[in-house]
């Protein structure tokens, strides 16, 4: 049954063909992951709402969090988005492979956000207390930490979709990964 054939402008509901119109004046063109979740009437909408919400974390910290639990999650269509959005928020290709291998060498307020996205997406939420306690003596808050919950919940919520649709990846492929460390 796989892959799913992506939906089609004429195949979705009059709502979200205005979804669509808005991606493709703000992107460019609707992404085939936003038009998978099309196949629901009212998924698509609730996602990106939830997706865009205010969070205390700046992009940068945002695409930290996609990266790891995108990898985590093997989700190679958000592995590619995230890379090329990554790279536009400041991430060299050096630093993005870094940050899926589990660390951030190049700043150590970040390898505390990759070692505890990484933490979260493995072992479920059951993280060790050194783990957050590197955490919050990065520099993070409660505040933080709950936004690094949500963005991994969210993040995941499109790495399973892709996973189990197998839909095309419209995105530079991402480069293979060749360690990591345990996250």
């Amino acid at each position: 049954m796989r892959p799913f054939d992506v939906p089609q402008y004429d195949q979705v509901t009059p709502e979200n063909q205005q979804i669509f119109d808005n991606l493709k004046s703000k992107v460019g063109f609707v992404p085939n992951i936003y038009a998978t979740y099309a196949y629901s009437g009212t998924a698509l909408g609730r996602y990106l709402t939830f997706a865009n919400g205010k969070t205390s974390l700046s992009n940068k910290e945002k695409e930290v969090v996609n990266l790891v639990t995108s990898q985590v999650n093997g989700c190679s269509y958000c592995l590619a988005a995230h890379t090329a959005i990554g790279k536009m928020n400041g991430f060299t290709d050096e630093q993005v492979l870094e940050l899926r291998s589990g660390s951030a060498s190049f700043d150590t307020k970040l390898d505390a956000l990759v070692k505890l996205a990484g933490a979260i997406a493995s072992h479920r939420g059951k993280i060790e207390d050194r783990v957050l306690q590197a955490f919050f003596d990065a520099g993070y808050t409660r505040e933080n930490l709950i936004d690094v919950i949500v963005n991994v919940g969210e993040k995941a919520i499109t790495n399973f979709l892709h996973n189990v649709t197998d839909i095309p990846v419209d995105f530079p492929a991402a480069p293979v990964l060749e360690t990591a460390e345990t996250l």
